[in-house]
């Protein structure tokens, strides 16, 4: 087992028996929980809406070389520059070159997964480039050091209680603010950001083909603040973002929101079609996309996981797992937690390093009922493994081990050789670890049933 497996487990077991967190959790889950059941029945007909969302994925991912040349023709007819990057390090080097051609010091960020994927805070930072997080979720965790904790909420593992003393900390604020007075001492310092700020870097949500637009939706309205001040804006978004058309944020844009946070819509939805034209009031003078790879042609190359691409990042599978309401997200150690990431991440970033993950899983098939756009999640996970075998990807001892329970499976006279007695002892000696200290054994009883049967019949067992 590797080391990032190991960490996995040391950290799950932490998390899982941490009292304070597990209510913390199951208070914000139950906060989602009680929205979506509000928002979802509003669907005339949701089966129908996550069929047709799920076709509409499918038909992408099965000709994004002929999508994605198009969206690119019609982004630059429009003024906008695409970057095509292969990995985490031709991305942040492309958006470096950008941001030093034009002598940028500071940039501000909106939220976006993509540039946590590439680690982009940390690689600004190195080069003497102050990047700062304007979604409150995103800024809290950024003034904290840590990574996001959740798809959509990155700081749901915080209590009011732990922000407050962090912003007292900070900023001088009293230990008994309120959320909304936190709130405002949060807009008070980011606001003067957006007007100093050099550059801004968004994500994007969806990539519209046919008119080559971005489409970025959010609650806070600081991407339209990140996007509109500073002179450049970056956007950094995977290949798999791609819809064919403006028509289609009609279905998506409610199944995203309906599914992330349980609003019929989130508060704001913007479509960017490139820079500043003549005669319009704002926006950036410059706009770059950087369309990133890293990783997700290996996913599009596995017929029958390639499916994880049509993801739209809702977290509703996150919400619903039950390994992940007791692990929580860090304990993943990777971009993309809960069900969404372990059938996702061993294909973006290696096999050998992350098969653990298809394993985090109880199977219940949640996250696939749950799905806007009807990704088959468990049976994927359950792909992963049997890769991961075909692979060789297996601890020898594993392996030795499955080898020994063929052969006995497939041998009644083995099977029987050793006694319940000395099968139980065997079981604990070989399995207490992996089966877990605090699940006992399965127990085998005494006799087995042809040894009861061949007793009752006073004959030889079938071999």
């Amino acid at each position: 087992m590797g080391n990032i497996a190991e960490e996995f487990l040391i950290a799950a077991e932490d998390k899982a028996f941490d009292m304070s967190h597990r209510n913390i959790i199951n208070s914000s889950i139950g906060k989602y929980d009680l929205a979506t059941e509000a928002s979802i029945p509003r669907f005339f007909n949701l089966e129908h809406a996550k069929r047709k969302a799920h076709v509409v994925k499918w038909r992408m991912m099965e000709n994004l070389d002929k999508i994605l040349p198009e969206f690119e023709a019609n982004f630059q007819r429009r003024g906008g520059k695409v970057i095509w990057a292969n990995d985490a390090d031709e991305a942040n080097r492309e958006i470096l070159n950008i941001l030093q051609k034009a002598s940028a010091k500071t940039v501000v960020k909106s939220k976006s997964m993509a540039t946590e994927e590439i680690h982009l805070n940390e690689f600004l930072e190195k080069n003497g480039i102050e990047s700062l997080e304007t979604d409150l979720g995103e800024y809290i965790i950024q003034l904290l050091g840590q990574a996001p904790y959740h798809i959509v909420t990155p700081a749901m593992h915080l209590s009011t209680l732990e922000i407050a003393k962090l912003f007292n900390e900070k900023f001088g604020t009293p230990l008994d603010a309120t959320p909304e007075q936190l709130t405002l001492k949060a807009r008070e310092v980011l606001r003067e950001k957006y007007l100093q700020a050099d550059a801004g870097i968004t994500g994007a949500n969806f990539l519209i083909a046919d008119t080559g637009s971005i489409a970025i939706t959010e609650n806070e309205g600081n991407a339209r603040l990140t996007t509109s001040f500073p002179k450049i804006h970056i956007a950094v978004a995977g290949i798999e973002k791609i819809i064919p058309s403006m028509a289609d944020l009609d279905l998506f844009w409610p199944l995203l929101a309906s599914h992330g946070t349980g609003q019929n819509l989130t508060v704001y939805n913007t479509i960017l079609n490139g820079p500043r034209q003549p005669g319009e009031t704002d926006g950036p003078e410059e706009m770059y996309l950087i369309l990133l790879d890293n990783g997700r042609t290996n996913l599009l190359a596995q017929k029958e996981q390639r499916q994880g691409l049509y993801c739209i990042r809702c977290g509703a599978c996150l919400n619903v797992c039950p390994v992940y309401q007791n692990i929580g997200g860090h304990s993943y150690n990777t971009t993309y937690s809960g069900p969404i990431g372990s059938i996702i991440t061993p294909h973006m970033k290696g096999m050998e390093e992350f098969k653990h993950l298809s394993y985090a899983s109880t199977l219940c098939g949640k996250c696939t009922e749950v799905c806007p756009v009807k990704i088959d999640i468990h049976k994927m996970l359950l792909l992963n493994r049997r890769d991961a075998v075909q692979e060789d990807l297996s601890p020898k001892v594993e392996k030795w081990s499955w080898a020994m329970w063929k052969k006995a499976m497939l041998s009644r006279k083995f099977t029987d050789f050793l006694g319940g007695k000395w099968k139980n002892m065997l079981m604990k000696f070989a399995f207490k670890k992996s089966w877990g200290k605090r699940r006992e054994l399965p127990h085998v009883a005494e006799k087995s049933f042809s040894k009861q049967w061949q007793e009752r019949q006073k004959g030889e067992p079938d071999a």
